[in-house]
């Protein structure tokens, strides 16, 4: 690789930091294949994830073109050399994978593949998967040509103890994502779950009183018109508010994304969604805005998405903006109506608290704050700030 003690140290530390930046299994994996490819000089590089069905759940490739790859047809089944490194768990370098007995044949688009590298993921005993290489580009220590005729150069013990390094690490960095994947996966689920119970009761509730207004206008409809009359525009009003409550939670239900949008353009894409669904006017701006802690990103969305709720639901508010904005190394949130507004010291005595509680403990659970500006007649700005990582 042509490369001294210390720029060696730098790339084999290039690569395990990059493994190590990423949370999603597919971002790792990718990672992985393209840092051993590149740090061992192979021509390719490949890391196939076992499913229990015989095949692979997973299988990234790094030196074949997106139309190659495509040429090449579906995922490859567990067999032949990849087999045996899964289920022996033990590295493989081979002079020529085609002359071992345990080869077989390619797919006709298949790179054609001489030396190879390969070395099991392993956490504990269970195999996570195999990453291997194949045709060595150049000797180690130098950029001479290669001795084989075929432009193969072999690949070294040297090679082997540095890739299953880089496996060992590998496993650390697959294992962590899949957490962080689990995690978010029940995160996600306790708050499908939440909102399936609110919409549950706020629907619920809203179709009973629906469909026994619309049972007495049935009955009123013959011998007294004008109460059933009254009593048909009562249906209408049910059904406003029902409809209201299901766009709300479709809403919330659409997924957040922030990992890989960011709050900026998940909140802009929301806010668009409203602006449709609803006849008031709902705008964005997001200025100067720098990416913050997760969990004050989400903490950020939450609060927007029930200021949100609350101008587009009670206020009768004819716009409602949203604005996100950097301030020092933190941020500030604003949602400003032009609705009815209310008295802040009286909504907790009336019973009616428009999830400002649930506003202000997120808020301090980032350790920001929420402040709440209103008065009737005058609408509402709900302002959050977060002092930023």
């Amino acid at each position: 690789m042509s490369q001294g003690p210390r720029s060696g140290l730098a790339a084999v530390s290039s690569a395990l930091l990059a493994m190590s930046r990423h949370l999603e299994v597919r971002d790792v994996l990718k990672t992985i294949v393209a840092s051993a490819r590149e740090l061992l000089d192979a021509e390719y590089a490949a890391l196939g994830v076992p499913d229990d069905h015989g095949g692979f759940a997973q299988f990234v490739v790094d030196g074949v073109s997106d139309a190659q790859w495509k040429a090449i047809g579906p995922l490859p089944r567990q067999h032949g050399i990849l087999a045996a490194m899964l289920h022996d768990a033990r590295p493989e370098r081979l002079a020529d994978v085609r002359k071992d007995p345990r080869f077989e044949g390619w797919p006709a688009a298949h790179p054609d593949l001489a030396d190879f590298l390969g070395v099991p993921i392993r956490d504990g005993d269970e195999v996570l998967g195999t990453l291997f290489l194949a045709n060595k580009l150049r000797p180690a220590g130098g950029h001479a040509p290669c001795p084989k005729p075929d432009g193969g150069c072999g690949f070294t013990q040297e090679d082997e103890d540095l890739l299953d390094l880089l496996a060992q690490h590998a496993a650390i960095a697959l294992t962590n994502a899949r957490l962080y994947e689990r995690s978010r996966e029940l995160t996600i689920a306790e708050e499908r779950s939440r909102l399936a119970h609110e919409l549950h009761d706020a629907v619920s509730q809203k179709l009973f009183s629906l469909r026994l207004t619309a049972q007495a206008a049935a009955a009123l409809v013959d011998r007294d018109p004008a109460r059933a009359k009254g009593e048909l525009h009562q249906v209408a009003a049910l059904a406003a508010e029902a409809v209201d409550e299901l766009r709300a939670a479709v809403v919330e239900l659409r997924p957040a994304a922030l990992d890989e949008d960011g709050l900026i353009a998940t909140l802009r894409a929301q806010t668009q969604v409203l602006d449709r669904a609803h006849s008031a006017r709902v705008t964005f701006t997001g200025t100067g805005f720098r990416a913050v802690p997760a969990a004050q990103e989400e903490a950020l969305l939450r609060v927007a998405q029930e200021a949100l709720h609350n101008a587009l639901r009670h206020s009768g508010a004819g716009h409602v903006d949203v604005s996100v904005r950097r301030r020092g190394c933190g941020a500030v949130l604003r949602v400003t109506d032009d609705g009815s507004g209310f008295d802040p010291k009286t909504v907790r005595r009336a019973g009616r608290h428009l999830g400002l509680v649930s506003m202000r403990d997120r808020a301090s659970g980032v350790g920001g704050s929420l402040t709440v500006e209103s008065a009737l007649g005058k609408g509402t700005t709900i302002e959050m700030e977060v002092p930023g990582g």
